[in-house]
């Protein structure tokens, strides 16, 4: 029997020794690279925060001391410790566990949410929560790492926290950056060991209360004497800049060393201040695929060979290579032409355009909102900057994005890659708010390309617009085959045309495959179905009035939330012209999706080819009835062979 198959609970590893938690570490790494190479996730940083979610675990009594991860990717580790090992079977799909904390799970989860930089905001409010209602008995634990720190939020809540000298915070700081050499020795956990005694603290004010009653040269003494004392500790520790802040910092400690993580995790409980513990772990250790990954150290996997961390499924053509490689031929015609990313070079494709580019290339780390107002920066300068990142996360740059790059007509070109539902990483992921949140900016042209080739056709028109914001949104995964139009009447592709005028179905971005399919099938069910395609959905062609007028309803498909998306902002087109038509709307429900396939999402919402011409042939029907109440004469239709069944 294993030791891990033993851990039901935090409580059983209060039994272990320091080799059985040797042991225990090694089976855990075993069990993390065994299961999330056959579902994917994020393999690296987990393998990289075994001993130390261990030593957490054994210091701190979760769920009554809280337990906060910035981001949520790294508490696998502690999801096995909860009694959660089963649930990695069906790890990040519907049945299985989340990808990150989930409170339906466990009451040893808190932050359900994936977007980075917010655990030390939630620490700092649970923590005075804690102190107001005088439970002066709990901690509260954030351990922050994979650049959580780069981003704004972060540094705001040290601020306050620093602020406060009675709340019982540790911040635990997982450095897994290479950049670090860790100095480990007698000296440094000495000083550490000294520097979070209160003694220590009391000498400390001791000394400044004598030297300040020094007549002149008392206080120039004293700063002195204290920048010493910190000097000689920089030579060993990078603690600098938290304690200039007012924090007090332990470290750097090694992450892999149980015993010494647990002593200076007590000492840090003991304090009843905040502290920050500095700990250096390697990212993706144990794993040497992932430790020979340069670039990801795994990261985030997909469905991998567990021996030699290789792909399994076969590579196909995504929407993000289709971007990357436009934008790569883009740049070579452009020299004003820039790239912007938050931390996601890899993810987003701009890896490619960095190695052709260096110069022309900023990530910025975790820090949306810098990297939008910069864009506006660098427009006024005359550049062109491309903005790439997830949708859900230009979520956090909403304000910049309306006051500082729309108000000014910035000429910057946001491309927002996994729109729509995503699926596997849950609801804080899901890029379903775009086309609502963008739909209220002013002077924003927003394209939604249905396949590859008109991908690389907007993205060069958005190029081409200088006085003010464009934004280019597509799906998470494979791109589909290319869909020809039949004609484009102003700017509008059509891409199936129905036989009779029953129905105009307004097709937005790569939602176009399933609704050319469920016009196809609603052919065969006696409606006529139209489907066309804007391509820019923001403004709207003008000219959709006037094709609207020639049929029976309007449906519009989307892939977006229904409230304030594509099909409102079209009701309230054809209200403004006067044009009373019956119109329909499918698209996401406004509300928040447990973690599943994205297929398994949209079937779940209706959104599949079936589903939807289902809808249309009732909705024609309905209509057919109220037209046959006011009418003699029922019309006969005659169904004639599908022209567009050759293409």
């Amino acid at each position: 029997m294993t030791l891990l198959s033993q851990i039901n609970s935090p409580d059983d590893l209060s039994k272990l020794d320091y080799l059985q938690l040797t042991t225990l570490s090694s089976e855990i790494r075993d069990f993390l690279i065994e299961k999330v190479s056959k579902s994917g996730g994020h393999l690296g940083p987990n393998l990289g925060v075994v001993e130390l979610t261990l030593a957490l675990h054994r210091v701190f009594e979760s769920p009554k001391d809280v337990l906060l991860f910035d981001t949520g990717h790294q508490s696998y580790v502690h999801k096995m410790l909860t009694g959660r090992i089963a649930g990695f079977e069906k790890l990040r799909q519907r049945g299985g566990i989340a990808g990150y904390p989930n409170r339906s799970e466990s009451e040893h989860d808190v932050i359900e949410n994936s977007h980075a930089s917010t655990a030390l905001s939630w620490a700092d409010g649970i923590a005075r929560g804690f102190a107001i209602k005088g439970e002066h008995d709990r901690t509260v634990v954030a351990v922050v790492g994979d650049g959580a720190l780069t981003g704004g939020m972060s540094w705001e809540a040290l601020n306050n926290i620093a602020a406060t000298a009675d709340l019982k915070l540790v911040i635990v700081v997982n450095d897994n950056a290479r950049s670090y050499s860790p100095t480990i020795g007698g000296l440094a956990a000495h000083l550490s060991t000294l520097r979070a005694t209160q003694g220590y603290e009391k000498f400390l004010e001791w000394g400044k209360g004598v030297l300040e009653k020094t007549p002149v040269v008392g206080h120039p003494i004293y700063e002195t004497l204290h920048g010493m004392k910190k000097g000689i500790k920089d030579i060993i520790a990078p603690q600098g800049m938290f304690e200039d802040l007012g924090l007090k910092y332990l470290g750097p400690i090694n992450g892999h060393n149980i015993e010494e993580l647990e002593s200076t995790l007590e000492l840090a409980k003991k304090f009843g201040a905040p502290v920050i513990v500095h700990v250096i772990t390697e990212k993706g250790r144990g794993h040497a695929p992932a430790v020979n990954d340069e670039a990801e150290k795994f990261h985030a996997v997909g469905i991998v060979d567990p021996e030699t961390g290789t792909p399994l499924s076969k590579s196909s053509a995504s929407w993000t290579s289709v971007f990357s490689k436009a934008l790569i031929e883009l740049g070579h015609e452009r020299k004003d032409l820039v790239a912007i990313t938050a931390a996601m070079l890899g993810p987003t494709g701009l890896d490619a355009f960095q190695k052709e580019f260096p110069d022309r290339t900023l990530d910025v780390g975790i820090a949306e909102q810098h990297a939008t107002t910069a864009a506006a920066g660098m427009a006024f300068t005359g550049l062109h900057p491309v903005v790439a990142v997830y949708s859900t996360f230009l979520n956090r740059a909403f304000d910049q994005l309306l006051l500082d790059v729309a108000l000014h007509k910035a000429g910057v070109t946001f491309v927002l890659d996994r729109s729509g539902i995503t699926g596997d990483d849950g609801p804080s992921h899901n890029g379903i708010w775009d086309l609502a949140l963008t739909g209220i900016v002013p002077t924003l042209c927003v394209a939604a390309p249905r396949d590859g080739a008109r991908l690389r056709e907007t993205l060069r028109e958005s190029l081409e617009i200088s006085d003010r914001p464009s934004l280019i949104r597509f799906p998470k995964g494979v791109v589909q085959p290319d869909i020809p139009a039949f004609e484009r009447r102003d700017g509008i592709d059509v891409l199936y045309r129905g036989e009779s005028a029953d129905v105009l179905l307004i097709s937005v971005g790569a939602m176009a495959q399933v609704a050319v399919e469920a016009a196809s099938q609603a052919y065969r069910e006696g409606v006529g179905v139209t489907v066309i395609d804007p391509r820019w959905v923001k403004p709207l062609p003008t000219s959709l009035v006037t094709m609207a007028q020639r049929y029976q309803s309007v449906v519009v498909i989307e892939d977006g939330i229904k409230h304030g998306g594509i099909g409102s902002t079209i009701s309230e087109m054809f209200r403004e012209a006067n044009l009373n038509i019956p119109i329909h709307s499918i698209g996401v429900p406004l509300q928040f999706f447990e973690h599943g396939k994205r297929s398994q999402i949209l079937e779940e919402i209706g959104i599949t080819a079936q589903t939807i011409t289902r809808s249309l042939v009732e909705w024609n029907s309905s209509l057919v009835e109220v037209e046959e109440s006011n009418s003699k004469t029922k019309p006969v239709k005659q169904l004639r062979p599908d022209e567009n069944a050759s293409r």
